[in-house]
């Protein structure tokens, strides 16, 4: 039986994007405490890549939808090695943020494209599962980011931890330059302005716009959570080292394992019900990181992680089976709000944190939780599984 070369390109391509973009995060006390900063101050370093990303989402749809797809995959995931090397050497908090946002501008190109490659590529029926596919890859990128610099960060320094990630998304890059075919089913767009009037006809489409809203509370809790357990567990009583900060991120495989199953359910209980069933059992996650047994804790998050994981898998696939043209464009805008929300998941949280500590970061992660599940009942009544 031959593999199809392109299941493992797509995976590989969201392995990249995130973990490039939660490389900093089990090691944010440890930054902390080198540059003599405060918890909120040195989250800035997640909040300058997310914003990069927000402002340069759209745009990015607009070019590929002008290039072509494969040509600004590979591209990006070959630059982004060079932002992961000047973090590395990094001198100051502010260089950090500096190198963090050149970051940030080079990941939509590799999610943002891959995803409208999925809507071109696949047949309408089977874009749900290769979704699954990619934000399984995704998935343990993320895991990957936050694991491997806490390891590597007690065994060598977070330095090295940085190096080693740029080494790691080099082969990346050259594994889907070598197995991600040219795209065939993609429509070269008639130039930007044509892409640009694209972007306005999708910000008129409720069903969109919804996505987008969802999207935005998605990665807004997922920076939440996995940003400021960092900061919970470091402090007393728990005394977390990096590498066993890294170890907790283990919960984030949980989406690994569960999202290439969401069209199997998705398709018995229609987008609706399973999206405010995901968002149901994610509150209840949320609910249980406040209790104090670190087993409580990690059950917690790992509910957050595949209940989070679920609904960014049922997003991105609506996105590419709502836009019937400029596919790039309509997953750019996607991202940009994804990418708001996690910015805004980085610096919110933050004041919130200053104010009351970990239950205070949680009250917000509720809020958002119900927000997403209103936008779910009135803007998916008459969607389709």
């Amino acid at each position: 039986m031959t593999v199809d070369s392109r299941n493992i390109a797509v995976p590989v391509a969201g392995f990249c994007t995130f973990l490039n973009l939660y490389s900093p995060q089990a090691l944010l006390p440890t930054l902390s405490r080198e540059f003599g900063v405060g918890a909120a101050e040195i989250s800035t370093i997640m909040t300058a890549s997310t914003l990069a990303i927000a402002l340069t989402a759209p745009f990015t749809g607009a070019v590929a939808d002008v290039l072509g797809r494969k040509r600004v995959i590979t591209a990006a995931m070959l630059a982004v090695v060079v932002p992961m090397v000047g973090a590395a050497f990094a001198p100051d908090v502010q260089a950090l943020i500096v190198w963090r946002f050149i970051q940030g501008l080079l990941l939509p190109p590799i999610f943002a494209v891959t995803v409208a490659y999925i809507g071109d590529e696949w047949p309408p029926a089977q874009v749900a599962g290769i979704a699954g596919i990619y934000i399984a890859g995704s998935s343990l990128g993320g895991f990957s980011g936050r694991f491997l610099p806490g390891v590597l960060g007690d065994l060598f320094g977070w330095r090295a931890a940085f190096l080693a990630l740029a080494g790691l998304s080099l082969v990346s890059a050259i594994v889907v330059a070598l197995l991600l075919p040219r795209e065939k089913g993609f429509v070269r767009s008639h130039g930007l302005s044509a892409s640009a009037r694209q972007i306005l006809r999708h910000l008129k489409d409720p069903q969109l716009v919804a996505t987008y809203g969802i999207g935005f509370g998605v990665l807004f809790n997922f920076m939440a959570v996995f940003t400021y357990v960092s900061f919970h567990l470091a402090a007393p009583p728990y005394h977390f080292s990096s590498t066993l900060l890294g170890l907790i991120f283990v919960t984030y495989l949980a989406g690994t394992m569960i999202a290439p199953m969401t069209g199997w359910v998705m398709a018995r209980l229609g987008r609706r019900r399973f999206v405010l069933a995901v968002i149901a059992a994610w509150a209840g996650g949320a609910l249980l990181m406040l209790l104090a047994p670190i087993s409580a804790i990690m059950a917690g998050l790992t509910f957050c992680a595949g209940c989070g994981m679920l609904c960014q898998t049922i997003s991105t696939g609506y996105v590419t089976e709502i836009a019937k043209e400029g596919r790039s464009s309509a997953v750019g805008l996607y991202v940009t709000s994804f990418y708001a929300g996690g910015s805004m998941g980085a610096f919110l949280p933050g004041l919130a944190w200053d104010w009351g500590g970990w239950a205070a970061a949680i009250a917000m992660v509720l809020a958002m939780l119900a927000a997403m599940a209103l936008i779910a009942t009135l803007a998916y009544r008459g969607a389709t599984p």
